[in-house]
């Protein structure tokens, strides 16, 4: 069997953190297992569904690394749910039913205030040929329901979750179309998943109830059922569902310069027994991928884990990952002294600024002035080569006495401007001698 699993957003707004999460675990799933990955675009909702919205999701996918090998858009593909639904008709596995919502919200309110499930009462079903035609003389078209074998009980056994039990009595016999005809999620999704023949379904815990139903969906149309994972859903850093969650996307990551390898390492392991891990490279995290890892806790999702693991595989990243997005004329020997101080790629342009210059001068404290003095003139006559600040700090040890912070940071200062950053023995040669030169004199 060739594993295919999919990822299916609707294009009614951009992808965050909770959808980026669902991609990369199909994905992953697919490329461990040496099968494929499909993106399908929910677009039923013709109304509120949008092109940019689409060419969004594809963008960010692309941005994250998350390849596809097969892409379908529901709207396209309509003719196919119309023949599937006509052979349900057909069989007595949907049926019309005529109450406007306000009704059903009425019999919802009713049933709660009793104390009691609002499950839908099958009221549709004894409809005689007179009440339905007075409801179609007033100009009521109807909306069509799935009807649920209450005789079969519903069991599957999730790979995240082990053995799910419902009662098809306790569920709503589902709406699955509108009465303007338009298609709700649960049929259309079905139709395409046994079309398009998914083995694995990946999504979250909310959607449990939702495959409960579409069993029984898959067994209508005589379609074979895919195995389901249920995943348990983000929380924010404070420990319970955040709306910020929902607005945390790949714009976002790219804006405060992520890596979308850090995404991927974090959201790869979140919520499972495995540690997380900085990877740079996606492989470890193919290999290691497995539904048994990951438990019914909720996943907790940290902003400040998400920037430590970022800063650690930015310390990883070879100078051929990141040339195309480094200052003009910031070469290979640059990029590995700059490196272990930058927490994103794009913090390199800020060393660079101070390799480069010009730097804010700083005037040296008086009892600096004559060591910064000794160290201009040392640097003037000693060879400027790749140990010259090696040379530079021995001098004056030997000339002055200092050693230790008063040795080193007075330097570092009048040559860079600041109190700390990269190693020194590497950023004086990138500075270069007629600069540094010029920056001890500013500051002497």
């Amino acid at each position: 069997m060739t594993v295919i699993t999919r990822f299916a957003p609707s294009p009614t707004g951009h992808l965050h953190v909770g959808n980026i999460r669902a991609a990369l675990h199909n994905w992953l799933w697919a490329r461990k297992s040496g099968g494929r990955f499909l993106l399908r675009l929910d677009d039923t909702d013709l109304e509120r569904s949008r092109p940019e919205y689409a060419e969004s999701i594809k963008a960010d996918l692309k941005w994250l690394g998350l390849d596809w090998d097969g892409e379908e858009k529901q709207s396209e593909r309509f003719a196919l749910y119309e023949a599937r639904f006509a052979a349900l008709k057909a069989s007595g596995h949907v049926y019309p039913a005529y109450e406007t919502s306000q009704e059903l919200e009425l019999r919802r309110k009713v049933l709660l205030g009793r104390g009691l499930p609002p499950v839908y009462d099958r009221a549709a079903l004894a409809l005689t040929p007179d009440q339905i035609a007075a409801y179609e003389a007033e100009g009521r078209t109807p909306h069509w329901r799935f009807k649920l074998d209450h005789e079969q009980p519903i069991v599957w056994t999730d790979l995240i979750r082990g053995e799910q039990r419902f009662d098809p009595k306790l569920l709503s016999d589902p709406v699955i179309r509108r009465a303007d005809g338009s298609w709700l999620y649960m049929l259309p999704s079905v139709i395409d998943d046994v079309d398009m023949g998914v083995t694995h379904v990946l999504r979250g815990e909310d959607h449990v109830s939702n495959t409960a139903t579409q069993i029984q969906m898959f067994s209508a149309l005589g379609a074979p059922l895919p195995q389901f994972a249920h995943e348990a859903l983000l929380t924010g850093s404070e420990g319970k569902l955040s709306k910020r969650l929902g607005s945390l996307g790949v714009a976002h990551f790219r804006e405060i310069g992520l890596e979308p390898a850090a995404i991927a390492s974090l959201l790869a392991r979140l919520g499972s027994s495995q540690p997380i891990e900085p990877f740079a490279d996606r492989a470890p995290l193919i290999e290691t991928f497995d539904f048994a890892h990951f438990g019914r806790a909720p996943a907790r999702f940290d902003e400040a884990e998400l920037a430590s693991l970022n800063q650690k595989i930015v310390h990883q990243l070879p100078y051929e990952a990141v040339a195309d997005r480094l200052p003009a004329g910031m070469d290979a020997v640059a990029w590995a002294a700059i490196r272990p101080n930058l927490e994103t790629v794009a913090g390199a342009a800020d060393w660079w600024q101070i390799v480069t210059g010009p730097i804010a001068a700083s005037e040296a404290a008086e009892e600096d002035r004559d060591f910064l003095a000794a160290a201009h003139r040392i640097l003037s006559d000693a060879a400027f080569d790749a140990d010259i600040w090696r040379t530079l700090t021995g001098a004056l040890k030997e000339e002055t006495g200092r050693k230790g912070k008063t040795l080193f940071h007075p330097l570092r200062r009048a040559l860079t401007g600041l109190d700390h950053g990269p190693d020194m023995g590497q950023l004086l040669p990138l500075i270069g001698r007629e600069e540094a030169l010029k920056r001890l004199a500013v500051a002497g």
